[in-house]
């Protein structure tokens, strides 16, 4: 990954109410030149890496509080590192990703002047031509609207490496589980942040960077990841005919699809011990955002 050069100002002030949490595997070389940029205290997860990246980032940022894991406990990482953290709002990040100068102080600042909100998803501009994220245009115009009291558009979803966290509601419905894992992880976290009653926001005038690191796995596979994870969720959450709904929509969308829903099934017996459906009312939203009526 090549990263533009850091901002010739001063960076912003820690912040003692924030904490970066920063899920990683085997992308040593991505966290060390990404690692820098984040202005408030780190906690790097790092899931069984096989390359070095807990040593590595321990001789070169000793700063960072490293908690290694002995398996690759996927997005759950995100939810011991916040606990590990102890303060009142979490940013999380990937390895190939940092929040622009200045805007995580920002994103703190609006979250403690909007109380019920336990999520902001912020813009994400991605590479080095900073093109915006096509699915921040897409919560941009979310069809859920923008309540009174939120800051931005109401959401049913997120993308992890640009949401700052409410700990408070975040821990309370679970954090990310060891269910759905990643990636997909961020649907049953955000519909049980709905179901307990906070708000969830787009903010357009906060940003995040998102450079995509060379180590990715093939779209292909990356697609199964996503319906299993669809597919988890839903037996999780929602109602049982839109359990089958979705597995049907998963073998209509070819290999992918039933390739994730293959991989779903050894965890469909943990996902069903934690089902508790979602209220009418968060259905109805899910609903207004798959252009259904109500």
């Amino acid at each position: 990954m090549t990263a533009p050069p850091p901002s010739s100002g001063p960076p912003a002030p820690p912040s003692a109410d924030v904490t970066v949490v920063v899920a990683s595997r085997n992308r040593r070389d991505d966290l060390l030149a990404t690692l820098p940029r984040h202005e408030a205290p780190v906690v790097l997860v790092d899931n069984a890496s096989t390359d070095g990246t807990v040593e590595a980032v321990r001789q070169a940022h000793p700063e960072v509080t490293v908690l290694p894991l002995d398996r690759n406990a996927g997005a759950h990482g995100r939810t011991l590192g916040a606990a590990r953290a102890r303060t009142p709002f979490v940013a999380f990040a990937d390895d190939d990703s940092w929040w622009a100068p200045g805007d995580l102080a920002h994103a703190v600042e609006v979250m403690r002047a909007h109380p019920r909100l336990a999520l902001l998803n912020a813009r994400i501009l991605v590479g080095p031509g900073e093109q915006l994220d096509p699915v921040c245009a897409e919560m941009a115009r979310s069809p859920l609207g923008t309540d009174a009291d939120l800051p931005g558009p109401s959401l049913l979803g997120f993308v992890a490496c640009a949401a700052l966290v409410r700990t408070e509601a975040f821990e309370a419905v679970g954090g990310f589980d060891e269910v759905v894992r990643f990636p997909g992880e961020e649907e049953r976290l955000a519909l049980d942040l709905a179901a307990a009653g906070w708000g969830l926001a787009y903010v357009d005038d906060v940003t995040v960077h998102h450079h995509p690191s060379p180590r990715r796995d093939a779209p292909g596979r990356r697609q199964a990841g996503i319906w299993r994870s669809r597919l988890l969720t839903a037996a999780m959450r929602l109602p049982a005919r839109d359990v089958v709904r979705t597995a049907g929509q998963a073998v209509r969308a070819g290999r992918p699809g039933v390739e994730g829903l293959l991989a779903a099934l050894p965890d469909a017996p943990a996902a069903l011990r934690r089902r508790e459906p979602v209220p009418a009312s968060v259905r109805a939203g899910l609903r207004v955002l798959a252009g259904e009526s109500r």
